[in-house]
């Protein structure tokens, strides 16, 4: 008779209610594949017993069924009977090669324009890259379906994203709450993409471990940054001062994207920006790469391309616009 050991199975970097499946429908579906284990789930760890060549295999698959979540960000339950039949290998899965992370429920994040591919092949030659353009053209989500895929392939440690507090027609003192619930509204562009691409529960324990940050520009100040993915998105509202700062907290195996649209700038006086002015003072710096977006990447409703044309098209009927644009902001 074979003696039975036990042996238990440390799950890590996945929250196991994603992996169980809704009322452990996923769970039971793996115990039924392994009738003679005994199987029994705390939390993080499952305890199994059983033949000890039986329970190798299991942990084994087990290990498949993870690595290929964290990668997807889904499970079903075909995963889980070709997890446990022979073992989920990459060759598997249909490759696409523009595809840069998996989000939830198997959502695929893919490069969708010609700029989108060229910001995705810039960053495996670059530390640094600039990326410009209209809005609605992926500059933003582009960058940090990057930053999650690197996170999720251990490249990096940390995801840091970042704005500046510029006021757009609502001044900060008027709004309510504390200081974070004053800056939130600034912050959740950045919320609402990672929300695609991390589940919710892991989401909340990555914000809470800080794994993921995201902060104002001015908290930027004084760190150095390790082995970490940082954005600097609006960065069309950073005077060059404040974008040397940024980007003087590069630290060791570091990569950093800056994203901004120099025809949406907030600030008072808009030659304040800083970004053409950088972009232009790094160009042809080894090591740092430029992609511009234009109105052929817009990504969003189709009504958007008209209406970045209608008001480009007003801009240059009328160079003393800028007041006009003031204006309205304040209506």
């Amino acid at each position: 008779m074979t003696e039975a050991v036990g042996k238990e199975i440390i799950i890590e970097g996945v929250d196991p209610r994603e992996l169980y499946g809704p009322q452990n429908v996923y769970l039971d579906q793996i115990k039924s594949l392994h009738p003679r284990l005994k199987i029994v789930a705390r939390g993080s760890s499952l305890k199994v017993l059983g033949s000890e060549a039986e329970t190798q295999r299991f942990d084994k698959r087990m290990e498949g069924l993870v690595a290929y979540y964290l990668k997807y960000g889904h499970i079903s339950t075909e995963v889980v009977d070709q997890a446990f039949a022979g073992g989920i290998a990459d060759q598997d899965v249909p490759v696409d090669k523009d595809v840069i992370v998996y989000g939830n429920n198997g959502n695929i994040i893919r490069a969708r324009t010609v700029n989108q591919q060229k910001l995705v092949k810039l960053y495996d030659r670059n530390d640094l890259l600039f990326a410009v353009g209209p809005a609605g053209s992926g500059k933003t989500y582009t960058a940090i379906a990057l930053a999650v895929r690197a996170l999720k392939e251990r490249h990096v440690r940390r995801i840091i994203l970042t704005r500046p507090a510029v006021e757009a027609g609502e001044k900060l003192g008027f709004l309510p709450g504390d200081m974070k619930e004053k800056l939130d509204p600034y912050l959740q562009p950045l919320y609402d993409a990672l929300n695609d691409m991390i589940p919710p529960a892991k989401l909340v324990k990555y914000l809470e471990e800080g794994t993921v940050q995201i902060a104002p520009l001015a908290y930027m100040r004084g760190r150095t940054l390790d082995n970490a993915f940082v954005i600097l998105d609006e960065a069309q509202n950073t005077t060059l001062s404040q974008i040397k700062m940024f980007l003087t907290r590069m630290g060791r195996n570091a990569k950093f994207i800056v994203t901004g649209d120099v025809t949406q700038i907030d600030l008072p006086r808009k030659s304040d920006s800083g970004l053409v002015r950088t972009m232009e003072i790094l160009r042809g710096v080894p090591g740092i790469g430029v992609v511009e977006f234009d109105k052929r990447d817009i990504v969003r409703h189709p009504l958007v391309k008209y209406i970045v044309d209608a008001f480009d098209k007003r801009a240059g009927d009328n160079p003393a616009g800028e007041n006009e644009q003031t204006n309205l902001k304040t209506e």
